[in-house]
């Protein structure tokens, strides 16, 4: 333990025999040993296998936190500020967090979390050099192991590999990022269990909403409402929420953003809701680190046009095709197809039709939202035809419809959260069948 809680000049002494509270894992999300020890192990043969002597993680706050995803997978431990971790196939592992100052008395993390008990403050990476010298890693086989998605290739930064190269001259580094990238591709029943519990605050999310917008109210406090929601029901307060709203009925020459929702600072505004309006929302909800996915909208007034109703109306055909279809054995292509054909059948286009798979990251691989040929090929189905799903896939979808024969620049939003089962998918959220409307 005095790796785990060193002294600093001027720091008071630490009693003998005192260790960390426990108490705040009472009340904090948790995951189980059993649940690491899988992990770890699953992760051990694959070093085996690639021949690398230890795994240096690297990660960061990029994209709402979730470049430390891989880390969190293994150590179970999440931080803003500088986190890294050092795990190997014969010992335990140790994790570096923080500035000095963030680690006293002790590192907070040693008190809601059981996986890893030496975390040491960050003070540069002569320290961890320091450490796989130490340990005799410093002339071997050393993984990198830093973050990917769909819209993140890789986020460790030059810098870090150029301090690391320099400091360990005599190691052999490789990327094993995608390892880590494909252990997540099928969730475990625990981490289905925070994600379930992230539903159900979801779902209170949008009744929050029905509750607060009304016409004259700041669309900044309807948003407020929303996060105040997640924080008071034990989610993380991790703001990932693409919201907009405007006016379904406006100058045809005046182009509002309403086939989607936009993320902060653009919004939310100080801008009132007026009758007419509708709200359209993207959000996540973060429990023990998992995000589960939602989207919808919610109109302002007694009558929504009869074009918007016809919208969300195929949006549920779309929705009600995925859950039939996220089922074990089918391959991606024929999810999508069945999603699209009932926006196809009506004439609609769309901005996202499709799925991403999500779990401690979003969008995770494999995720497909565009036409094929249409934006990053990493989400537009590119060499994902036959990929067959297996049960434990989580994927948040993607409805976002619109008439071009209406309007160009207004449409709706929706989404469920499905965990991929052997008959037919385990929705987590259970959005409303209809759309919101605020009388």
């Amino acid at each position: 333990m005095a790796a785990a809680l060193p002294l600093f000049p001027g720091s008071a002494r630490i009693p003998d025999g005192a260790r960390p509270t426990k108490v705040p894992q009472q009340h904090m999300p948790l995951l189980s040993l059993a649940e690491r020890d899988r992990r770890w192990d699953r992760l051990r043969k694959k070093m085996r296998a690639a021949k690398v002597d230890c795994l240096l993680f690297t990660s960061n706050d990029m994209f709402y936190d979730m470049a430390s995803a891989n880390t969190r997978y293994i150590f179970h431990v999440g931080a803003k500020m500088a986190l890294y971790g050092l795990f190997m196939i014969d010992r335990d592992p140790v994790m570096w967090n923080s500035p000095p100052h963030m680690n006293r008395p002790y590192n907070f993390h040693l008190s809601v979390q059981d996986w890893v008990d030496d975390i040491r403050p960050f003070q540069g990476f002569a320290p961890i050099a320091e450490t796989l010298r130490e340990l005799g890693l410093d002339r071997g086989r050393i993984g990198l192991v830093a973050f990917g998605s769909t819209l993140a290739p890789n986020t460790m930064l030059q810098a870090e590999g150029d301090a690391l190269r320099a400091l360990l001259p005599n190691a052999v580094f490789q990327d094993m990022t995608w390892v880590l990238e494909e252990m997540r591709l099928v969730k475990s029943e625990e981490e289905i269990g925070h994600l379930r519990k992230a539903g159900k605050v979801a779902r209170q999310v949008i009744d929050a909403v029905m509750a607060t917008a009304r016409p004259g109210v700041l669309e900044a406090e309807v948003f407020a409402e929303m996060v105040r929601t997640q924080i008071a029901n034990g989610c993380e307060p991790n703001v990932f929420n693409l919201f907009n709203s405007g006016p379904v009925e406006h100058p045809s020459d005046e182009l509002w953003h309403l086939l989607h929702g936009v993320e902060q600072p653009q919004i939310p505004s100080m801008r009132p809701l007026s009758e007419g309006d509708l709200i359209l929302t993207e959000y996540h909800t973060k429990y023990g680190g998992y995000s589960c996915h939602t989207e919808y909208s919610i109109y302002l007034g007694k009558t929504p046009p009869s074009k918007l109703l016809d919208l969300y109306k195929v949006s549920v055909e779309c929705l009600d095709v995925s859950k039939e279809v996220f089922k074990v054995g089918n391959t991606l292509g024929e999810v999508w197809r069945a999603i699209r054909k009932p926006a196809e059948k009506a004439g609609y286009d769309w901005v996202e039709l499709g799925f991403h798979a999500m779990g401690l990251a979003s969008p995770e691989f494999p995720s497909v939202v565009y036409k094929e040929g249409y934006g990053l090929p990493a989400a537009n189905g590119h060499q994902l035809e036959d990929f067959v799903l297996e049960e434990g896939m989580c994927f948040g979808n993607n409805i976002d419809l619109y008439d071009p024969d209406w309007k160009p620049d207004v449409g709706t939003m929706l989404a469920d959260f499905m965990v991929v089962r052997p008959g037919s998918a385990e929705v987590l959220v259970n959005v409303p069948r209809e759309l919101g409307v605020v009388a």
